[in-house]
């Protein structure tokens, strides 16, 4: 097990190289950049996410009347879209301030150093370095990411089981389409009538609309500020949950079936084995090997993707909305910042699961594999 745990781990270091060289080629190639940013800002034709940043990289170099040369300069042939009436000094002041006065290759190469000491940079448009971003939002997506992944499990799992040894009954359909209405409701959506319904819409006004905590969260007991942070927590649990409520009970459901008609379970029963040891004794780690495959994937899901209309929605500032605006604002730092990050949070949870696996079933026995 230890040499199988050591060759998923060194299998990371070409996985995460090869991640990081597809994004930041695509990267190159993408259009605009943080120059154009502050050159459409200059112009006052910037009109996007990096127009709501305070403190934009453009006020390092002094007023505008400081940064604009002649109109006579020739800047026909620019490679930056916006650049005529822009002295060219002020062009290549930006290029060294951002880094795009070194070759592409050393420019990766060089971040690639840095990212192994986790060390992030300095964003470019926040006055602020990537990581004291990163730590600052963490909080946030870790609420979301782990409290909804373990009540949706906790839920899910128990309801599953139950509806395949009902299978057909009037709970198991009744469920069942409770289930798939929820499934069928975006998150988003289903998050918009809660704060119609509970956080003073139109009705009641029972949850707080925004943030993890009050703003009386220093004055609070212990006990309190407990209380007060899974009390901003109900909603965007509840909305962000749903969909993958759904996803997992059915799933257990489907494949504690596929096991409950084997021969084997028919066997056990023969032998007089009663129905909870044939249950949780046979079926369970068969069945369950299933549901923790699909657990990596659902984790990361949560944790960025199906949190950033959530955040967005309740004023939550995590990391999926930290990325979204660093992805439109061209913030290349904390881009690859929280790329790197979610990609080596996907490989320890994957090389996590499989560990999951001996443990649900000891039958199996990664270190037996070959390499």
């Amino acid at each position: 097990m230890a040499a199988y745990i050591l060759r998923r781990i060194l299998l990371m270091i070409p996985t995460l190289f090869g991640i990081m060289v597809v994004a930041f080629v695509v990267v190159q190639f993408a259009p605009g950049g943080p120059v154009e940013r502050v050159i459409a800002q200059l112009s006052g034709a910037d009109t996007g996410a990096t127009s709501r940043i305070s403190g934009s990289a453009g006020g390092d170099f002094g007023a505008r009347g400081q940064m604009q040369g002649a109109s006579g300069l020739d800047a026909v042939n620019s490679k930056y879209r916006g650049a005529q009436g822009l002295d060219p000094e002020f062009i290549k002041k930006l290029e060294k301030q951002y880094g795009f006065d070194k070759p592409a290759y050393e420019r990766f190469f060089l971040m690639l150093k840095n990212f192994l000491t986790f060390d992030f940079g300095k964003s470019y448009f926040r006055d602020t370095r990537v990581i004291d971003l990163i730590k600052e939002k963490l909080p946030v997506s870790m609420s979301l990411g782990i409290w909804m992944a373990l009540l949706a499990n906790l839920i899910s799992i128990p309801l599953g089981i139950r509806k395949a040894v009902n299978d057909g009954s009037h709970f198991d359909v009744w469920t069942s389409g409770v289930i798939i209405i929820g499934y069928a409701i975006p998150g988003f959506l289903f998050a918009i009538l809660l704060i119609v319904l509970f956080a003073g819409g139109s009705f009641f006004d029972w949850f707080p609309l925004r943030g993890l905590t009050s703003d009386n969260w220093a004055q609070l007991s212990w006990w309190q500020k407990i209380i007060d942070y899974f009390w901003h927590l109900v909603l965007p649990l509840i909305s962000i949950g749903l969909g993958a409520f759904a996803t997992t009970t059915l799933l257990t459901k489907n494949s504690f079936l596929d096991e409950i008609r084997k021969q084997y379970v028919l066997t056990a029963r023969a032998k007089g084995c009663s129905e909870r040891k044939v249950l949780y004794g046979h079926v369970f780690r068969n069945a369950m090997l299933l549901v923790i495959a699909g657990f990596p994937g659902a984790f990361i899901h949560a944790f960025f993707a199906g949190s950033l209309l959530i955040e967005t929605i309740f004023s939550l500032d995590g990391l999926g909305l930290l990325s979204f605006e660093s992805v439109l604002n061209r913030d290349y730092p904390v881009v690859f910042a929280n790329l790197y990050i979610f990609a080596l949070l996907g490989l320890v949870v994957g090389l996590i699961s499989d560990l999951t696996y001996t443990f649900v079933d000891p039958r199996i026995d990664f270190g037996t594999r070959e390499a």
